[in-house]
């Protein structure tokens, strides 16, 4: 009996957002729209600071790597999560969960980071802004974006190695809409102890130590702010920061409600509606908030993509 019960899955049945027929077809309606929202928006800003030459600096750089992790971990996620809305059953193979939660991992670390390497743009744009085209110099931010996905693509491959290379039970329903390491855990047969423990520890450090560096940033910024004589310059510092500031915090707070809270607080529908926030709307809302309110990237869009007469 103690054999049967450990089982080789060959596939996995994911739950999905919500079981109740009447809301099955408003809800793909609605998800289906934010995701091409986000699709069309992320790719535009992609395409769009790659071909006008007006925005090659430091902050379209990171922003264009910001519009690739939304576009990533959003694509992992929504259209298998939209499926589950037109079928009976959702089922997902053993090895596409695998690389599912592998590529949600890369993009989800990669975006943190990333966030906090925009919260250090700014830093060294509002407070040493005649040192800036040297700090926050090409090489520099190269750096700064390769060191987040090569770390991130290492944590990626930790956690899932370890996870499927654990026994499941003989029960294959993922209580979510993707393969989540925690709805993943709950499947598993052997001791989860120690997978629990570097997944706390991992995201502990990810989220404190790139949230450490947002907040200082901003603190130092906000300090100089304070300083300027210029009521028009205060303004403009403000409005320069605001959109990071928002997107940053309800990013990080969503994480921080997930991930580090004790295992008994865990409830899978309140952890759905917020990944619903960071896989789905906070990709659709980025392009939107850095780019559609932004002077440059309204210019750029006006002269490479409306036909000029």
């Amino acid at each position: 009996m103690e054999k049967h019960n450990l089982t080789v899955f060959n596939e996995f049945i994911l739950m999905g957002i919500t079981q109740r027929p009447e809301l099955q077809a408003p809800l793909f309606g609605l998800f289906l729209i934010i995701y091409m929202i986000s699709v069309v928006g992320n790719l535009g800003m992609i395409i769009l600071t790659k071909m006008d030459s007006r925005l090659q600096t430091p902050m379209y750089f990171f922003l264009k790597h910001l519009a690739l992790t939304d576009l990533g971990y959003s694509t992992t996620v929504g259209p298998k999560m939209l499926v589950n809305f037109v079928v009976d059953q959702n089922t997902i193979s053993y090895y596409f969960c695998a690389i599912q939660l592998a590529s949600f991992l890369v993009f989800i670390i990669s975006e943190l980071f990333i966030l906090s390497a925009m919260s250090y743009d700014r830093y060294v744009a509002i407070c040493n802004p005649l040192l800036y085209p040297v700090v926050m110099s090409q090489s520099v931010c190269q750096v700064l974006v390769a060191i987040p996905y090569l770390y991130s693509a290492f944590v990626s491959l930790l956690v899932t190695m370890k996870i499927f290379s654990s026994s499941f039970c003989g029960y294959n329903v993922i209580s979510h809409f993707y393969c989540d390491s925690l709805p993943l855990i709950s499947l598993l047969c052997s001791n989860t102890h120690e997978i629990e423990l570097i997944i706390l520890i991992l995201a502990g450090f990810n989220l404190i130590f790139s949230l450490l560096i947002v907040i200082v940033s901003y603190l130092l910024i906000l300090t100089a702010i304070v300083r300027m004589n210029s009521a028009e310059g205060r303004h403009k510092a403000f409005s320069t920061c605001g959109s990071h500031l928002t997107v940053a915090t309800v990013f990080y707070g969503t994480l921080i409600f997930m991930y580090v809270q004790p295992e008994s607080s865990h409830s899978f529908d309140t952890d759905k509606v917020a990944s619903i926030f960071y896989t789905l709307v906070i990709p659709m809302l980025n392009p939107l908030i850095y780019g559609l309110r932004n002077k440059d990237v309204k210019c750029a869009f006006g002269y490479n993509i409306i036909p000029v007469s």
